[in-house]
């Protein structure tokens, strides 16, 4: 089960970076509102592969913390945790010389669902309800 979790994880992980570096590429070209001296693309993808992984632990130990309720726990705690992490982009100086800094949020912030998102739509391909046990 922990295998299982973890390659969702994985994979849920590195679709979601994609999707933010599509989704940062648009917003780019679209406001024009260049943020890249502080949003690197490799750390868009190493934060979203490491909510993918910390999901799947935190699955793992939903499971096998509270058997048949797991599920449950896990999808709230990660939605909750998932807002939670919005809190991060208001807390970020941004350097001075930096044109239009009031979109940062706006780029940054639906950023933080995309593993979620992954996950939750990638889940039935890796784990099917039966197999929803702790082993």
């Amino acid at each position: 089960m922990f295998r299982k979790a973890l390659l969702l994880g994985i994979v849920s992980g590195l679709l979601a970076g994609v999707a933010a570096l599509v989704y940062a590429k648009v917003y780019h070209s679209s406001l024009g509102a260049d943020f890249s001296k502080v949003v690197w693309p490799v750390r868009i993808i190493l934060a979203s592969l490491f909510g993918g992984v910390l999901a799947a632990i935190g699955y793992w130990a939903a499971i096998k913390l509270f058997a048949t309720k797991g599920e449950i726990v896990f999808n709230l705690l990660f939605s909750i945790l998932s807002f939670v992490t919005l809190l991060a982009p208001f807390a970020t100086k941004l350097p001075l010389d930096i044109e239009a800094p009031e979109l940062f949020p706006g780029m940054v912030i639906p950023m933080h669902f995309f593993p979620a998102l992954a996950w939750f739509t990638l889940k039935p391909l890796f784990i099917s309800a039966g197999q929803q046990t702790a082993k």
